[in-house]
């Protein structure tokens, strides 16, 4: 990123984000991606932090898609390490204990056990990961005190885009205002069920797993799921959902409660802002269109006729 033009359809900036209670940025660079630039990020979560994710459907899953699938259905976590560069896919025995080595480096600078820990990795495939850049970079993140802004993130997390992605939302629970933040990345090899592409949101609301899931799971449906550049899936997608429960706000038990009929709204609206920015930044894209489709007897014949 940086390097390439920057696409027609570009927004003219990127947003102004401020932080989310219980959510720390740190970038730095590993060499993996390119020389002088960030392509590592860590992202550390505050203790009672719950999470939600969905990833591809792809039958050859990247090693990293694997552990965080694992990682996410127990609902929590301390932290996320993303790299881009290499997506750690199609390296076999010797990527999956890369992942749990990178999952223990993580662990150690974030201060939590390895299976607290979520991996994304994106790039090129069938390379082995270089672990020990990736040690040497974290090395460096504990042992500085400069946190990383939005932006940073989300140049850090971009391999073929043109630029970086990120979007924001205020709303309330309740009585309760509460935040959500995130960045994604994603350019070439765009269809449904998501695209080559990893997204990151952070909510300081307070809400338990099994509901966030059904939120997250809800809000792809009509956003990620929905879009398509050149009908190519990918073996690294990964879009996840964290929640710090730093806001005061009464959590919600079901995913119907009335309460969270404003949060469901704003979590939608950003995921669909999100996957409109990745669609806008196709690789060679000079055209974005919408499809909209009346009089189909269902949903599902609805989004089969607007493919």
């Amino acid at each position: 990123m940086g390097s390439l033009k920057r696409s027609a359809l570009a927004p003219k900036t990127f947003p102004r984000i401020s932080g989310i209670a219980g959510v720390a940025l740190k970038t730095a660079r590993a060499g993996i991606k390119s020389a002088g630039r960030d392509d590592l990020l860590l992202v550390t979560l505050d203790r009672g932090t719950t999470v939600a994710g969905v990833f591809t459907r792809s039958a050859t899953a990247s090693a990293p898609v694997q552990w965080s699938r694992k990682v996410a259905a127990s609902g929590k976590a301390r932290a996320i390490l993303i790299n881009s560069g290499n997506a750690n896919t199609f390296t076999g025995a010797q990527g999956v204990a890369d992942v749990r080595s990178t999952a223990a480096m993580a662990a150690h600078t974030a201060g939590c056990r390895s299976s607290d820990v979520l991996i994304a990795s994106t790039g090129v495939i069938g390379e082995p990961l270089p672990v020990n850049r990736i040690e040497n970079a974290l090395l460096r993140v504990q042992s500085s005190r400069r946190t990383a802004s939005w932006l940073d993130a989300a140049r850090a997390i971009g391999t073929t885009d043109t630029y970086p992605k990120g979007a924001t939302r205020r709303t309330c629970i309740g009585d309760t205002e509460v935040s959500l933040s995130g960045i994604a990345k994603g350019s070439g090899m765009i269809a449904p069920d998501m695209a080559t592409m990893l997204a990151f949101i952070f909510t300081d609301a307070k809400l338990p797993a099994p509901v966030l899931r059904a939120l997250l799971k809800e809000g792809i449906r009509t956003s990620f799921n929905c879009i398509t550049v050149d009908s190519d899936t990918s073996t690294s997608d990964t879009v996840l959902l964290a929640a710090t429960g730093q806001a005061a706000n009464r959590s919600p038990q079901s995913v119907t409660a009335p309460q969270l009929k404003a949060f469901r709204a704003a979590l939608k609206e950003l995921l669909t802002d999100l996957a409109i920015q990745v669609v806008r930044d196709g690789e060679g894209a000079s055209k974005f269109i919408t499809v909209d489709v009346s009089g189909a007897a269902s949903s599902a014949e609805a989004r089969k006729a607007a493919l």
